[in-house]
């Protein structure tokens, strides 16, 4: 049964060839006294935009002679009933024709060109006959799948016997229904009877679910004997006109189904017919789709028996016949309302070819390009995510206005791209449940939507940057990007995230917290600075590539602003490399002291009074202070530790040439210093121009520099007595040359001690 129904459809509704670029209807149907509108479709292109169109009726031998024209030729048989309108904005031009009679029935073509013999598409025009009554019978019209009623009036005396409807068949008449309650089995369930009432003198058939069997002759009959009324009815079922569509390669069109209130609560369905062999579903409200529409087809219910399919992204093998209805199953039957569609898909698009599928790692970014319309400048872009729920649903995600779905802030961002008819869309910080499909949609020019499918594949993230950023109030913040070497001839870019895009820093410091990138291409790091961080700063950042206008690869991180409280973790500790810990100031810890031999008595004194460069005293800090933090560095232990040990081991080796020349040592005391000079050292005074200290022992030297001098007492070797005298210099040149080279050795060891942790 279904393979006859689904046979049946096919002769109602031919294959239409698709070769040819002009499209119009393949059958029209009417009644006479009506009128009949007749679209017919063709490229938009300039050239077809001013070619003659015409309309023309197919004769013998395979001439067609034209009856209308654009160029605003009209036959006489046209005359005051027809005329040929061009819409070129549209791609479309229409035929008017009214007053149809049962001579308009027959072949036609709609066309371009200065002949018959252009671009051209062939229609067949139907015209039945009116209803009404025609001698003596009374004419009724039904659109299949439709519902009829026909009513069959009977005098007074008739009133209390028995009705009954009855459908000729050749010499017979078959028994449709009575008022006793029989209902033939082909029309079951979908006929009744009703008596209005004996005042009214008339009972009605209604039938519900009209197939094209359904068309003949009905004779109603009220009484079973001589005096009985009899009334004739002709029932035609017109076939029903497919509605023509006309869609762009890549684009997207509209099925908008009307089957009537009395299908509200039916299950519906939208299928394509392929062959006899049934009309393939591709969505219904049963949850069911079909596999090459996934991701691209939306079903939207819209009460009282109304809805609308949208497919998007358009492909050449979808064109075709396309039926709507409703049955409890979701599936075509016959018997049950359905509304046709014819779909051409037009090839001379001009929406750009894109992306079906992207594919990114998780971590990583996609970048996706969505076309529109460009005459539509100002229209609102979208971006929505398709749901593959039981109906279809694509909520938005980001538009153009500033609209971000919450749970995507800092992830999405939209671009647009004035003059070339494109907006971008990035999607960052990629999960395996952002796997789907994502739709491009605009407010304007519905035919230029289209879908994408993301795809999550395995891999790393080429760009890297630290996950989470903390910054001081008032300090300068540095994060670093690291991308690899195929991005190398990529432009590099930072911008800052918000509702309304990503936007790019600029490239200089223009003012306080202002951001300028650098980049050194041979470590392969692009950079973000921010000179003097403030609460305004805090947010989303974005690193990322791109190539001319093509948006590549972007990476973001969060960047937290905080005021610097005692003992805060360092802000250049957290904005380490990626992977890298952040590592907490430690307290120093206390290093064993050496204690220096005689000869570094003085330069230990002089290190004293010099003080720590950091203005502390030589005592380790805690952490707690600033003072601690900065003596309690690595950096500085690892300095003063082998300081320390190369200075201990001097006082060894001095303290045991000491030990050698003991006797040939005294000890002295200047001013407030005290050192220990060798009297071998110093030269026989008379080079000098000095005078022998005359008021020295000989067997005690005393030098008094001050009234609170230390003193030093030394006895002479007797080596040293039995050696020539030589002349010695005056106590105030001694004690000058001493302190000369007392205080060159002390400043030595002052400015090692401060420029080793400097330098570390």
């Amino acid at each position: 049964m279904s393979r006859l129904f689904f046979a049946c459809l096919l002769a109602v509704f031919p294959v239409v060839s698709m070769k040819s670029p002009i499209f119009g209807p393949q059958e029209v149907n009417s009644v006479e006294g009506s009128s009949v509108s007749i679209k017919c479709y063709y490229p938009a292109t300039s050239v077809n935009r001013h070619t003659r169109k015409y309309w023309c009726r197919q004769g013998a031998r395979g001439r067609c002679i034209t009856l209308i024209s654009s160029e605003g030729y009209i036959s006489k048989d046209y005359e005051g009933r027809a005329n040929l309108t061009n819409f070129p904005e549209s791609g479309t031009f229409v035929m008017n024709i009214s007053h149809l009679t049962r001579n308009d029935s027959g072949l036609y073509k709609c066309g371009l060109g200065i002949s018959s013999r252009g671009l051209s598409f062939d229609v067949s025009l139907e015209v039945s006959l009116a209803p009404g009554q025609i001698n003596g019978v009374h004419v009724y019209t039904a659109d299949l799948g439709r519902t009829v009623t026909i009513n069959c009036p009977f005098r007074a005396v008739n009133s209390e016997k028995r009705k009954s409807v009855c459908k000729k068949t050749g010499q017979s008449c078959i028994l449709v229904t009575d008022s006793t309650g029989y209902v033939s089995p082909s029309y079951s369930n979908r006929v009744r009877l009703t008596i209005q009432g004996t005042s009214q003198l008339v009972f009605s058939v209604v039938i519900n679910r009209i197939q094209l069997s359904d068309a003949g002759m009905y004779v109603c009959q009220a009484g079973d004997d001589a005096s009985a009324d009899k009334s004739n009815a002709d029932l035609q079922v017109l076939k029903p006109e497919p509605e023509l569509i006309y869609g762009d390669l890549r684009g997207s069109v509209n099925f908008d189904c009307d089957l009537g209130p009395e299908m509200a609560n039916v299950a519906k369905f939208l299928c394509r017919q392929k062959n006899a062999e049934g009309c393939n579903v591709i969505i219904n409200t049963l949850g069911e789709k079909a596999q090459d529409f996934e991701g691209r087809i939306l079903f939207t219910p819209k009460g009282n028996g109304f809805f609308s399919v949208l497919i998007t992204s358009l492909r050449k093998e979808d064109a075709g016949l396309y039926l709507c209805g409703a049955h409890p199953d979701g599936q075509p039957h016959e018997g049950w309302p359905t509304q046709a569609w014819q779909l051409f898909v037009n090839e001379e698009t001009m929406i750009p070819l894109s992306q079906s599928v992207v594919k990114g790692v998780v971590g990583s970014s996609v970048a996706v390009s969505c076309a529109y319309n460009p005459k539509e400048t100002d229209s609102l872009k979208y971006w929505c995510r398709w749901e593959n729920t039981q109906d279809g649903h694509c909520p938005l995600l980001v538009q153009s206005e500033g609209m971000v779905k919450e749970q995507y802030e800092g992830r999405l961002a939209l671009y647009e791209e004035p003059g070339n008819g494109t907006y971008t869309v990035i999607l960052n910080q990629l999960t395996t449940q952002d796997s789907g499909f994502y739709w491009c949609l605009t407010d304007g020019d519905t035919r230029w939507r289209s879908t994408v499918e993301l795809k999550i594949v395995e891999g790393e993230p080429s760009l890297k940057v630290p996950k989470n950023v903390r910054a001081w109030l008032g300090e300068a913040l540095k994060i670093s990007c690291h991308f690899p070497c195929k991005y190398y001839s990529y432009e590099k870019y930072w911008c800052k995230w918000s509702n309304r895009g990503c936007k790019t820093l600029p490239s200089q410091v223009e003012g306080p917290s202002q951001g300028f990138v650098n980049c050194d291409q041979r470590s392969r790091i692009v950079s973000l600075s921010l000179n003097s961080v403030t609460s305004e700063d805090e947010g989303w950042y974005w690193c990322g590539v791109k190539e001319g206008h093509q948006y590549g690869e972007t990476v973001a991180v969060y960047v937290a602003v905080e005021k610097r409280v005692k003992g805060s973790q360092d802000a250049s500790r957290v904005n380490a490399a990626p992977g890298e810990e952040a590592i907490e100031p430690r307290a120093r810890e206390t290093e064993g002291k050496v204690n220096p031999g005689p000869s570094l008595f003085a330069e230990e004194r002089a290190v004293k009074d010099t003080g720590d460069p950091a203005g502390g005293s030589g005592a380790p800090e805690g952490p707690g202070s600033s003072a601690g933090q900065g003596g309690s560095s690595k950096a500085v232990v690892s300095t003063l530790v082998p300081l320390a040990l190369v200075l201990a081991a001097g006082a060894i080796a001095i303290g045991v040439l000491r030990a050698r020349h003991r006797k040939n040592v005294d000890r002295i005391s200047i001013r407030s210093y005290r050192t220990d000079i060798s009297m071998s050292d110093f030269e026989n005074s008379r080079d000098f121009g000095a005078h022998d200290n005359m008021g020295a022992s000989p067997d005690t030297q005393e030098t008094t520099l001050g009234g609170k001098d230390e003193f030093a007492t030394t006895t002479e070797d007797a080596v040293e007595k039995k050696e020539p005298k030589k002349a010695k210099r005056s106590s105030k040149e001694e004690a000058d040359m001493a302190f000369t080279a007392f205080l060159i050795q002390t400043n030595n060891m002052a400015a090692a001690a401060q420029d080793g942790p400097r330098e570390a």
